[in-house]
């Protein structure tokens, strides 16, 4: 070969070793790893779990194509959320999705380096899990699913669709700190409306049933539960016992009247968080980093009430209560 030609075969590769490395990195499958702290089986994780998909591939991402997702679910056991977030991280994903602030927190304790994005966390500033909302300055962000001044609401909308109530019972997890943020602001709000408020910590089925049949023996009682991991777990219980002990209850997420036949509900819709998510997970993956992606809170909250439930608690609810109504489930 004459040395011109050489030299013309040799540039010619030079340039193509830059095209065919893009095209090789541009076909890698990206992994994403998910630690949740619902079970498996609950028909809200598969609607979040569905919505944070669908953004994925609206934006490009086809799980089992160029990307694969991979779950782990905690059901909000301490013991198996460790160990399946050891699991996750070992597997090097590109990027980690965590579903609350306990999942985000043992995530954070295992990597300091794996990028994570977060949903449904509580003031994740004060629990320390980020620097600041606007610059969350490690390896983590994402979504905050309330604000202290909406759990406040949550005593007025219960007095004015049950007039009667002289007291309210407040379902928690003590364990969460964002909780006593949630129960002090809901402190105020009761305050001002003449209401008796009793904190009650639930950390377990059995537990919650016979907090809330104690506090039933009084008359004129209701109920409202802050926004926790072990609260979504055991929604179905402290519902049935609401509903058991006629008291009128008011729920954080939609999902608790639309799927489980609780009064109502007043908080953001997790679903459109998950969605929010896959759009930050695609900003990572396309090379920014988390400490310069601001941590968000929710933009609307919606009020959801099921008619058939106020009913058979024989309540009548006023028609400006239902105008302001995001949903009405007859």
């Amino acid at each position: 070969m004459r040395r011109r030609e050489f030299i013309t075969v040799l540039v010619g590769a030079a340039a193509a070793w830059p095209l065919a490395a893009r095209t090789q990195q541009a076909s890698r499958v990206r992994r994403v790893g998910v630690l949740t702290h619902y079970r498996e089986d609950d028909p809200t994780w598969t609607a979040n779990a569905n919505a944070f998909v669908q953004g994925l591939r609206d934006l490009g991402w086809t799980d089992g194509g160029n990307i694969a997702v991979e779950y782990r679910w905690a059901a909000a056991n301490a013991d198996r959320t460790h160990d399946l977030a050891a699991e996750l991280v070992s597997r090097q994903p590109d990027v980690l999705l965590a579903s609350s602030g306990p999942t985000l927190e043992v995530l954070l304790h295992v990597t300091r380096t794996i990028p994570i994005v977060f949903t449904s966390v509580i003031d994740p500033v004060g629990s320390g899990l980020v620097e600041s909302l606007a610059r969350p300055g490690g390896n983590a962000t994402g979504f905050t699913n309330i604000e202290w001044g909406v759990s406040g609401k949550w005593p007025d909308l219960l007095k004015r669709i049950a007039p009667r109530i002289t007291r309210i019972a407040i379902l928690r997890d003590p364990s969460v700190p964002s909780g006593s943020g949630q129960l002090g602001a809901i402190q105020a709000a009761a305050s001002s409306l003449g209401l008796e408020v009793r904190p009650i910590d639930s950390r377990d089925t059995a537990g919650i049933e016979r907090a809330i049949a104690s506090f039933a023996e009084q008359p004129n009682g209701g109920l409202a539960e802050t926004l926790s991991a072990t609260g979504v777990l055991n929604r179905r219980t402290t519902i049935t016992a609401a509903a058991r002990y006629k008291l009128p209850a008011i729920y954080p997420s939609r999902f608790y009247v639309s799927e489980g036949g609780g009064l109502m509900s007043y908080g953001p819709n997790p679903i459109e968080l998950y969605r929010l998510a896959a759009g930050y997970v695609d900003r990572i993956l396309k090379g920014e980093k988390p400490a310069h992606l601001p941590v968000q809170a929710p933009t609307k909250y919606e009020l959801v009430i099921n008619l058939k439930t106020a009913k058979a608690l024989g309540l009548d609810v006023p028609a400006t209560v239902l105008a302001g109504a995001d949903e009405v489930i007859e």
